[in-house]
């Protein structure tokens, strides 16, 4: 009979320990050690036990996987949330964000997010999304000029402009002080806290003359938007101080301000009764400022996918054509409506009609290609309006546009009113081979003028070094229509391309021959020819540019006719168009 003494046990145990096997295996082998090759196995067991317990190649257990997949998780949502409640958070719609919520996965939401850029992508057959870059753009923006405290895309001011873009007019008063209100705030003369006044000429969803007033009370840099515009007057609160025009007369009390309830503490004045009718209006406004900006124009991109129109509203368009580069073309498009077809509503004495105006250019397999969309604005006197209602407004669009054939959509809104019209037609973008002779579009138009050299290129109706108005020749068929007047001109406006150049002398031979023709008796009623000799300093593209006073010319229908002839490269090309007098 053996007897195990527990000192033994305890170095059972600890060479048990040390040799990472359990103890009980130990001490079902004592014989174990005797034997010399069992000897060496034990004493290699270390390096084994240590790359067994070594942290970087232990596999977790069950226990340890699902941990780290929940903290993956808490990662990844901070991404998503991050998305949802900053990146995102003053432009995305209600039904939008319940719908993010609804997602079961990572995948789900990834597809989320890039439909949401894509339904807001101008130009979804590029790769870049100018509508997401934009966005991100204001952020950075507003992070940089309006933060106080917070970060600026928290502030107000910052919500606004990431919303809305920048605004057409600022007003601001960054160290307040001495203010002369005008007449509709009471008038008279106070002292300010710090205010900006933002004003934006239409905003989609709100309407037009939109004036967003932010003031910073805690003189803290933290500017609030206000409903109520007497909330800049730092002397408000103070007897006998900063008074109205009405006060100062002693018509009204200060203490006026206070007990006549409503949205504002103006105080009693000349515009009061005004300012309490548009006190619904101005809340109607604060509220329609909270929300998101709407996906512009989705029920004209509607209408030009359906076109359903229940309320036809009239509209001519024409298209140019006007090289760039080799593989590049400008497409001018020009819309026409005419005042009589536009619902005007009465804006401090003066009329006003807004069309909202959507394109779109496909290829011929439906891939969308461009679009845009933009409102047109038009204000008239009141008294002057019965007598414009023949008169025009006139919008305009330049795309560039490889050469091809393609398909234009056109939907327009009165926004005032509840008509509506479409517009579709193939158009065949023309390639301008630099072999050829060729031309732009032959362009009639009631306006042509030189534009400053900082407007060269930019702007409506530019058309390189010129502002080219184009008239639209209405749908039904009839030529583009002139008045007969002194003030009226008829200007006709064309680029001719790839003249040929003489070797010796570097510069081009050609003639350019100019008719108008009275249709009604086919004969001219002027005639005129020029030369590359006599047109200064010219190369392989030339503009040409002429006018006649329309009270020059009788009543009837014409044609105006450029023929070039180029004595080098002995091509020839005769474009033509009509237009009436009336």
């Amino acid at each position: 009979m053996f007897r195990v003494d527990s000192r033994c046990l305890l170095s059972i145990a600890f060479l048990a320990a040390a040799t990472g096997l359990p103890a009980s295996a130990q001490s079902d082998k004592p014989a174990a050690a005797s034997n010399p090759q069992s000897s060496a196995t034990v004493t290699s067991s270390p390096a084994q036990a240590t790359d067994e317990i070594d942290p970087l190649k232990r596999q977790p257990t069950e226990k340890q996987r699902k941990q780290q997949k929940r903290s993956l998780n808490v990662e990844l949502s901070k991404t998503y949330k991050k998305w949802l409640n900053e990146d995102v958070v003053w432009i995305i719609t209600d039904q939008e964000r319940a719908a993010f919520k609804q997602l079961s996965n990572d995948e789900e939401r990834d597809n989320f997010i890039e439909a949401f850029w894509q339904r807001r992508d101008p130009t979804p057959d590029t790769e870049e999304n100018e509508y997401k870059e934009e966005h991100y753009r204001r952020i950075a923006y507003a992070n940089e000029h309006f933060a106080a405290g917070i970060p600026g895309w928290k502030s107000d001011r910052g919500r606004i402009y990431i919303m809305y873009g920048p605004a057409d007019e600022v007003e601001s008063h960054p160290s307040g002080g001495t203010y002369e209100r005008p007449i509709e705030e009471g008038g008279g003369e106070t002292s300010t806290f710090p205010f900006e006044q933002w004003r934006y000429r239409y905003l989609e969803g709100i309407g037009q003359e939109v004036i967003i007033e932010f003031v910073d009370s805690c003189m803290c840099g933290d500017y609030h938007m206000t409903l109520d515009r007497s909330e800049k007057d730092a002397l408000k609160y103070t007897p006998n101080a900063g008074l109205t025009q009405y006060e100062q007369m002693g018509l009204a009390s200060k203490a006026n301000r206070f007990t006549g309830g409503g949205l504002e503490q103006l105080g009693t004045g000349p515009m009061s009764s005004q300012n309490a009718t548009k006190q619904f209006d101005r809340l109607e406004q604060f509220a329609k400022l909270q929300a998101p900006p709407p996906v512009k124009y989705r029920d004209l991109e509607e209408l030009v996918t359906t076109k359903l129109i229940t309320n036809l509203m009239p509209f001519d368009v024409r298209t140019d054509f006007v090289k760039v580069t080799g593989d590049t073309v400008l497409v001018p498009i020009t819309i026409q409506m005419k005042y009589r077809d536009i619902t005007f509503a009465n804006k401090d004495g003066v009329q006003r009609g807004t069309v909202n105006i959507f394109g779109r250019v496909t290829t011929l397999t439906g891939r969308i290609v461009q679009t845009f969309e933009d409102p047109a604005q038009i204000d008239v006197p009141a008294e002057l309006l019965p007598r414009m209602a023949e008169n025009s407004s006139v919008y305009w669009k330049a795309l560039p546009l490889r050469p091809g054939r393609y398909k234009i959509d056109i939907a327009v809104k009165d926004v005032n009113g509840d008509r509506k019209g479409v517009w579709s037609r193939g158009i065949q973008v023309p390639e301008y081979s630099d072999d050829k002779l060729s031309t732009s579009s032959l362009i009639v138009a009631d306006v042509m003028e030189p534009v400053p050299t900082k407007d060269v290129s930019t702007g409506s109706f530019v058309i390189g070094l010129n502002k080219v108005r184009p008239r639209v020749a209405p749908a039904d068929g009839k030529p583009a229509l002139f008045k007969r007047a002194r003030d009226q001109k008829v200007n006709f406006w064309m680029q001719v391309y790839n003249l040929g150049v003489d070797e010796k002398t570097h510069k081009p031979s050609a003639t350019f021959e100019f008719a108008i023709v009275n249709l009604a008796t086919n004969k001219p009623v002027v005639q005129k020819t020029e030369s590359t000799d006599t047109m200064g300093n010219v190369g392989e593209q030339v503009t040409l540019q002429k006018s006649i006073a329309s009270a020059n010319l009788q009543p009837g229908v014409y044609r105006i006719d450029i023929k070039v002839n180029d004595n080098i490269s002995k091509q020839t090309t005769d474009p033509s168009a009509t237009f009436a007098v009336e």
